[in-house]
């Protein structure tokens, strides 16, 4: 990661990379405004999306029963210190030139920038993992594996992790033995007497590289591969029973005649209200198809979300990090307009997390809707729904919420079978989960 304070330079000049040319003051300062503005509304929107999911989950206690929403919380809590304590001053220094707080401050922000970018990455890679356990998995390996010590140790373990390529390198100054020379040129070079110069040699390089980004991408990549290899197969088992015409008789359920003889006894009543739910569990063909194309919709929103999770992510890291490896093998030849613009990317994921993992997530957008509409009732949790999943013969077992519905397999009472474990196909928590996956 090598980052040095930038001259006060044509907007242009951070995009093309050119000399920059003779230009009015008043134009300049017109671009300064400009950058200002753009910068400032990407700090507006990554502090407000990260705040209104903490807030969320904070408010809502049906958010708090799921695992999966612990690691999105600790998430927005990264994100948002990214940009309340890193963004502000990366934008200073951008459209200022200068670097106005110390030597001992630069190492700090610049050790700060490197935490907290990084356990936003090792949240990501946890994420991911503890959905690959909820869909790939059994359910009962899944609760054998995140259990709530495993992911309070996953989670402490994002925010301890990156604190070994952070302060304890940057602050003893392992990133820069072997390159004071080249240190010093860019600070002589400096037009402020005071600048921010921070530069890395090869192994610190290679080695925090590998921990911010290239470890996680790995395992995100199996993880999620195992997940849309689950999806797909499920689609293709889906599309199978429609083409053979799987449903059951054309018959719907019958209604029960009503009793004609003298009243029945407590024992034959409670038999003739079994017999009646056992009626009303049983979907009709119309029911069954129009659930098994429920079910395709939702493989196919599933892939599409795994796609866009990824190619954000890839999209918006991978640049720097390939950048930050390549750099110190070619002598730090990299400019640093090129650099500021694959930081600011960087960036960028830290405001689109909320959207890819809780605004997505139908469980909070309702949450969220109560939250900017001063608690308005009309978009709290309705309970009316679990009356009628009441009345199904399975039991409601769900891994934690989040995609379950990717591991049914559509049988004639709308259950999945596992070794003799029984899921409801159309459980409402899973449901509320499968937005983000």
């Amino acid at each position: 990661m090598a980052t040095t304070s930038p001259p006060t330079s044509h907007l242009l000049d951070v995009i093309f990379n050119t000399e920059p040319d003779p230009q009015p003051e008043s134009l300049v300062s017109v671009e300064k405004v400009v950058l200002t503005i753009f910068l400032s509304i990407i700090i507006v929107m990554t502090v407000f999306g990260n705040l209104l999911v903490m807030v969320a989950l904070c408010k809502d206690r049906h958010l708090r029963k799921k695992k999966t929403n612990y690691f999105i919380v600790s998430l927005a809590f990264a994100d948002l210190l990214v940009a309340l304590v890193v963004m502000p001053f990366a934008a200073i220094e951008l459209t200022t030139g200068q670097w106005f707080y110390g030597e001992i401050f630069c190492l700090i922000r610049t050790s700060l920038d490197v935490l907290l970018t990084t356990a936003s990455i090792l949240h990501l890679c946890c994420i991911a993992l503890d959905r690959y356990y909820a869909i790939c998995c059994q359910p009962l390996v899944y609760r054998h594996r995140m259990t709530p010590v495993r992911v309070a140790v996953m989670l402490g373990g994002c925010w301890l992790i990156p604190s070994f390529i952070s302060f304890l390198p940057i602050m003893q100054s392992w990133n820069a033995i072997g390159i004071e020379d080249i240190i010093e040129e860019r600070r002589g070079a400096a037009s402020n007497d005071t600048s921010c110069v921070f530069l890395v040699n090869r192994p610190y390089a290679l080695v925090c590289s590998a921990v911010a980004f290239y470890v996680p991408l790995a395992l995100m990549v199996l993880a999620y591969q195992r997940i849309y290899v689950t999806a797909m197969s499920h689609a293709r088992q889906i599309e199978t029973l429609q083409r053979a015409g799987s449903a059951p008789s054309t018959t719907g359920p019958v209604a029960a005649p009503a009793p004609t003889g003298p009243a029945p006894s407590s024992r034959d009543g409670s038999q003739a209200h079994a017999a009646t739910l056992a009626a009303a569990a049983s979907p009709s063909p119309n029911d069954k198809y129009h659930s098994l194309g429920s079910r395709m919709r939702v493989e196919t929103k599933a892939a599409k979300t795994l796609a866009i999770i990824m190619g954000c992510f890839c999209l918006c890291w991978a640049p720097f990090f390939v950048t930050n490896v390549v750099d110190p093998f070619i002598q730090y030849s990299v400019p640093w307009q090129l650099w500021t613009a694959w930081l600011w990317l960087g960036y960028i994921n830290s405001g689109l997390n909320p959207f890819l993992y809780a605004f997505l997530n139908r469980a909070f957008r309702r949450a969220f809707l109560v939250i900017l509409c001063c608690g308005d009732q009309r978009y709290a949790r309705r309970r009316s729904y679990t009356h009628a999943y009441s009345l199904r013969p399975c039991s409601a077992t769900s891994a934690n919420g989040t995609s379950v519905a990717l591991r049914l397999s559509f049988l004639p009472n709308h259950c999945y079978s596992d070794n003799g474990r029984r899921i409801l196909a159309s459980e409402p928590e899973s449901q509320d989960s499968l937005g983000p996956l």
